[in-house]
């Protein structure tokens, strides 16, 4: 068999394949190995170099599975790289696979959605079948499974699970640009650093260069397309003095959704000569890839401006890529650490020794950066499906759901609460400037213009974008006919606290703040423009004001209000949050389910009040079984409460309870006191033990909420008080 392939190594990749070598053939390691890899670390390579020398070295009894996601065709990308670079390896597709098997030294190449995906039917029942059936006869001669997942943060479901299961492979390899470390598994990473030492990658990023504190702009894309632009000019410039063709690309990344942000963008190319009929821009959406020329990802590409979404974030490489705009669709845009990865590439694998060529660049007014999804696995803990004992089948209680024939309060009267709620608070008046003075000495933004928090600096780490806040303010004059949007989604973002439509929400935050001649519950008299700016510079402080007035403690509705009624009974299978790092694990067989251990109530999965319930609950002779309730979803138990402003939310309280004598208990449980401090967080606390006393007294059932305090448990079924010093928190051991 010929060996070796056909590219030289770096030494930080030499020293990778060699601890993943390492690692898969010492039997006292962990099945499963992660490596986090920064994007331009040249993962793939590094895989092939490795099952390369695993198959010539360690075992070449050895069938090897290559799961990559769906997305942009990676599977076929990473087998025809190894077809290049290592061309005497057997690669196939799962559809050959599905002919030929898993022979010993065959690297199968699957798309995860082929064989995840609901309603895909690229692969058919009966050939899943039959791919089990290979399995099933790969194992029967000996043959062993390695399972490589590449950019194993895409995929991390149950259906993913049931395939990597199957396989019952000897190792299994995940590797990712936003892998954390976690105890149950293997773990290293390749630094950052050494990918930028090796001219992989570029030597830092710098973000919102040429943006200054305090500009004012007019519109995002106008602007940060003009500095993009500026950028890439020079650039090419810089290219052009040491002979190098290189075409620099900027990339437009649109959030979903908004086509009409899009069709501006393409105004805005077509007024600098930027178009797609003379070959400057191309488009790459899921839904619309138009004009993208076969030379788009060579160094000398026509394109330099690429349109695109978050769907290409995975699994393309374009080194000539250099500068990402970074459109934003309301606040709350994701900042994914792949998409920056897409222009940290060098087009040549090397530095120029110039700044402009050796650093890349990011133009965004999004105010939320983050490293993207991370799957469950990447968590500090897993999840396991459970079944339900035979004694608990029969159980069954009558359980609460919203009436949606029910009305809450109407507009006016929410109006009321809400004006004299604020009014209350900042000690308002009649005086529209009196109160603005006040509200602004509370943190409330005033003035005709939006302010936005501009990322800015220079960065190494890719890693360090997340978790910087050096930040520049930017101003937009508002323009009503453009910021309706922006305006809609901060209304939206309001509304959510108060179970509203959006068009009754801003129709009571223009009666508070907006002027016109209605004076009625008026706080201030703001113009069109200065109450857009109002609303959308203090969405975050409107979203609390609102969230208060509904926990305000709702009097006496039960007679106007009745909830519908269904009957619940525990699931007979359920999935829990499970810590495998818990030692001395030890079998709670009060449980409701078979083989509930230690491992699902530790302090990583569960809070301290429900930990030291379970803990309790599992030392008493009297209990029969406990169950642990979901927290959302219709095959869990829920009660109905109302809130301040009349709206019905559901309550799923945390645990039922069979005691040996046939009484049943159900127990909520909230968070304490710690050295005096209130750790409970939810704010509807009054209101949920109000409708759960209701509830329990016609059903004539025990209750409780139950709080920590000093690692002891307290119970409360009489009169709420949220102060645990109340004497009506009595220890838990003299009521239940």
């Amino acid at each position: 068999m010929v060996t070796g392939i056909a590219t030289t190594l770096f030494e930080f990749q030499e020293e990778a394949v060699i601890k993943l070598l390492d690692l898969c053939s010492d039997s006292r390691s962990k099945q499963t190995i992660i490596m986090k890899a920064p994007t331009g670390s040249g993962k793939t390579i590094i895989l092939i170099d490795y099952v390369d020398e695993y198959l010539n070295k360690i075992d070449s009894n050895t069938a090897f599975i290559w799961l990559c996601p769906g997305k942009g065709n990676l599977e076929e990308q990473s087998r025809e790289k190894m077809r290049k670079f290592a061309p005497h390896l057997n690669t196939q597709n799962l559809f050959e696979a599905l002919e030929n098997g898993f022979p010993p030294e065959s690297i199968t190449f699957i798309n995860w959605e082929l064989v995840t995906k609901r309603g895909n039917t690229a692969i058919r029942d009966s050939e899943r079948k039959n791919l089990y059936d290979h399995i099933a006869d790969a194992h029967r001669k000996q043959i062993t499974f390695i399972v490589v997942i590449d950019e194993e943060h895409s995929n991390n479901t149950a259906k993913a699970r049931a395939i990597i299961d199957a396989f019952a492979a000897k190792k299994i390899v995940r590797v990712s640009a936003t892998a954390q470390q976690n105890k149950r598994y293997e773990y290293f990473e390749i630094d950052e650093v050494d990918v930028i030492n090796a001219g992989l990658i570029t030597k830092a990023l710098y973000v919102n260069e040429g943006v200054t504190d305090g500009v004012e702009i007019d519109e995002d894309y106008n602007y940060l397309i003009d500095l993009a632009d500026a950028k890439r000019r020079s650039i090419d410039a810089h290219y052009k003095s040491i002979g190098k063709k290189i075409r620099p690309l900027v990339l437009i990344q649109f959030p979903n959704g908004q086509p009409e942000t899009i069709a501006a963008v393409e105004r805005k190319l077509e007024s600098m000569n930027y178009t797609y009929d003379n070959g400057m821009v191309s488009k790459w959406m899921s839904e619309d890839k138009r004009d993208i020329p076969d030379d788009l990802t060579e160094n000398d590409g026509q394109p330099v401006f690429l349109l695109m979404k978050q769907a290409i974030s995975t699994g393309w490489d374009c080194p000539r890529a250099k500068i990402l705009v970074k459109l934003r669709e309301g606040k709350n845009e994701n900042f994914e650490i792949q998409t920056i990865g897409r222009i940290r590439r060098m087009p040549e694998a090397r530095h120029y020794e110039d700044d402009v060529l050796d650093f890349c660049y990011v133009y965004t007014f999004d105010e939320k950066y983050k490293e993207g999804m991370l799957a469950s696995m990447d968590k500090a803990y897993e999840t396991r499906r459970l079944f339900l004992k035979p004694i608990c089948k029969t159980f069954s209680l009558e359980k609460q759901l919203r009436d949606l024939d029910f009305n809450g309060l109407g507009e006016r009267e929410v109006l009321n609460k809400i004006y004299d709620a604020l009014v209350k608070k900042y000690k308002l008046s009649s005086d529209k400037k009196q109160n603005e003075m006040l509200l602004s000495d509370a943190g409330y933004l005033f003035g005709n213009q939006i302010r936005n928090r501009v990322l800015h600096g220079q960065f190494v780490r890719t890693s360090a974008v997340a978790e910087s806040n050096n930040y520049y303010t930017a101003f937009k004059r508002v323009d009503t006919h453009k910021y309706g949007i922006q305006l809609l989604h901060s209304v939206d973002a309001i509304k959510t606290t108060i179970g509203m439509t959006t068009g009754k929400v801003k129709t009571i935050l223009e009666r508070l703040f907006r002027k016109d001649n209605n004076n009625y519950k008026k706080i201030l008299s703001l113009d069109t423009a200065e109450f857009y700016a109002f609303i959308i510079n203090n969405e975050q402080k409107l979203k609390m004001e609102f969230r208060e007035v509904t926990a305000d403690m709702e009097q006496q509705r039960s007679f106007v209000f009745n909830p519908k009624k269904s009957i619940f009974h525990i699931p007979e299978q359920d999935f829990f949050k499970y810590d495998s790092t818990v030692k001395n694990e030890t079998e709670y067989v009060k449980n409701a389910y078979m083989e509930y251990t230690s491992g699902f109530v530790s302090s990583v999965v569960r809070s301290t009040s429900e930990m030291l319930f379970e803990q309790y609950c599992e030392k008493r002779s009297d209990i029969e079984w406990l169950y642990k309730n979901g927290d959302k979803g219709q095959q869990y138990f829920s009660i109905v409460y109302i809130d301040g402003v009349q709206n019905q939310w559901l309550f799923y309280a945390d645990y039922i309870v069979m005691k040996k004598d046939g009484t049943v208990w159900i127990i909520e449980t909230k968070g304490g006191e710690s050295k005096g401090i209130n750790k409970n967080r939810d704010i509807q606390i009054q209101n949920k033990f109000n409708a759960f006393k209701i509830y329990a007294a016609e059903k004539r059932l025990n209750w409780g909420f139950v709080r920590d305090k000093d690692n002891q448990l307290y119970i409360n079924n009489t009169e709420f008080a949220i102060d645990m010093a109340d004497e009506h928190w009595v220890p838990i051991a003299q009521v239940f």
